[in-house]
């Protein structure tokens, strides 16, 4: 079959095809930057990493799961050797990553903590590198990082032996993989239209084993491994690929891109965005299955029957399934309406501004502040340079998105959209803050992105007044960030403030 010609292609005057970039050219450059990003993470977050505590114990909901990871590490077969406790509402992979910093440093805050803040700093590397990526511009890239740094929820998650930390870094890790996967499969379509293959077929060709979305499949799988809410991000994030195949073979004039997607892109991706991950979750459970005394591992036969129409099924998947069903009913059951209340609890419409943070713990004495005793305490709060633009930058995403087609703003939205918006569908449902975690990634994304729209918007002339103007907007909201990071610092961090200072810290009257 000859060669498709462009004109045969029917593609419109002007560019034919995208500009052959694919991530930021500055690679020296980049991995310096990278380098300071990094640093300046893992100061903040090991900075007195044993503090605060509960006179030596877990404070909030480290209650839970630092000493579930303990009976990981030292009950035997890597579960929690407590059927006789009742049941057990997470998957395994947040009680592993505690137990491994237990394992490192014992049975104390620093081995609570240690996974978590590894994992705080492994999250602000990749949204400097997967934001660089989006905007082809390691200043951006930068801009992102701090902003990670200097956000109060990831900080402070980074910073507690609690799970929503673990499951932010397999999405954000999943996300980056996605947006390096669309980087390479318009790389592949670019060598193809080069080489005259593009028409060839009218699905266009074969793009070869996708490994940046196969490992994407595996980052959910963990996802999912530590919260069952990784579900909602499988569905966006599979949503968001699909997107990306439909549009790279549109641009390059591809004759029949959907049905080439649907044929050629789908199956395969359906394999490592869908079967993948719940192959994975299965697998975390490889352990319960080959215990003895897994909690509900033996029920067929008590309180499942032996006969019905599900006999067929083995009992070590019976059993499963009444497992999961339980937790589901624990879920579904932890609802306002059955007189579950918690003085801090908030709903998701108030997440985005973060309306209601929680207070995670709080002391007083014997410290000195002032003339009178000291206060001691840490609460989970957004930083509000950053989360009260929430709605502006997500109303200006919005736009770009719709009225301009703007990829970056798609893939940041969704993944923002998938933390989020699925929380709306129960909301009689016990709900805090701390979700919120999962999103607050490309929330700081999506502020870095309007920062370099704000750039991009002025004169292009290098002295012009507008470039000017643009470049002190953007270091002053900068220098805004930082600074209200480090004011916040105090209690963020559980050090010891007055009174004085800690009324001057809750700045609306939901924050006590």
């Amino acid at each position: 079959m000859p060669r498709a010609r462009v004109e045969d292609l029917g593609t419109a005057p002007g560019p034919e095809i995208p500009e052959p970039v694919f991530g930021a050219t500055d690679r020296l450059r980049g991995t310096i930057v990278g380098a300071v990003i990094t640093i300046l993470a893992v100061i903040t977050r090991f900075w007195d990493l044993s503090d605060p505590t509960d006179q030596g114990t877990p404070v909030f909901d480290e209650k839970h799961y630092v000493p579930q990871g303990w009976q990981v590490l030292t009950g035997g077969g890597w579960i929690e050797d407590n059927p006789a406790y009742g049941l057990v509402v997470h998957p395994p992979v947040g009680k592993w990553m505690i137990a491994a910093g237990e394992a490192m440093f014992g049975y104390g805050p620093v081995g609570w903590r240690f996974a978590a803040a590894v994992s705080g700093v492994i999250i602000v590397l990749a949204v400097y590198l997967t934001t660089r990526r989006l905007n082809r511009s390691t200043l951006i890239g930068a801009l992102a990082g701090l902003f990670a740094i200097c956000d109060g929820v990831l900080f402070v998650q980074s910073r507690m032996g609690m799970l929503d930390i673990f499951q932010a870094l397999w999405l954000v890790l999943a996300f980056a993989c996605l947006i390096a996967d669309r980087d390479q499969v318009r790389a592949r379509l670019h060598r193809a239209y080069i080489e005259g293959r593009i028409g060839d077929s009218p699905l266009g060709p074969r793009l070869g084993f996708r490994w940046y979305r196969f490992t994407a499949g595996v980052m959910l799988g963990l996802a999912l491994g530590t919260k069952w809410s990784g579900l909602c991000f499988i569905v966006f994030f599979a949503a968001l690929s699909l997107g990306f195949d439909v549009a790279a073979r549109k641009a390059y004039h591809v004759p029949k891109p959907w049905k080439g997607t649907l044929l050629r892109d789908v199956p395969a991706g359906l394999a490592s965005l869908a079967a993948m991950p719940v192959a994975i979750y299965l697998a975390t459970f490889a352990a319960w299955f080959r215990s003895e005394s897994s909690v509900y591992r033996y029920v067929v036969g008590t309180e499942v029957g032996t006969g019905g129409p599900f006999s067929w099924v083995p009992a070590a998947l019976r059993s499963f399934w009444y497992y999961e069903s339980g937790i589901l009913k624990f879920h579904e059951g932890l609802t306002n309406a059955a007189g579950n209340h918690h003085p801090w609890e908030s709903k998701p419409w108030t997440w985005p501004m973060g309306l209601r943070p929680m207070l995670y713990a709080i002391s007083y004495g014997p410290d000195q502040c002032g003339g009178g005793d000291c206060i001691r305490a840490q609460m989970l709060v957004g930083t509000p340079a950053l989360w009260w633009l929430s709605i502006p930058m997500l109303v200006w995403g919005l736009w770009r998105m719709i009225g301009r087609r703007d990829w970056r703003y798609a893939a940041v939205l969704t993944a923002y959209g998938a933390g989020m918006l699925p929380w709306f569908a129960s909301i009689d449902r016990q709900m805090y803050y701390f979700y919120a975690t999962a999103f607050a990634p490309f929330l700081v994304m999506g502020l870095a992105l309007c920062c370099s729209d704000v750039l991009a918007s002025a004169s292009k002339g290098r002295y012009s007044q507008t470039r000017v103007l643009a470049i002190l907007a953007v270091s002053v909201y900068v220098a805004l960030v930082v600074a209200n990071f480090a004011f916040l610092w105090p209690i963020l961090t559980g050090a010891p403030v007055s009174g004085d200072f800690w009324n001057s810290e809750l700045w609306l009257p939901s924050w006590t």
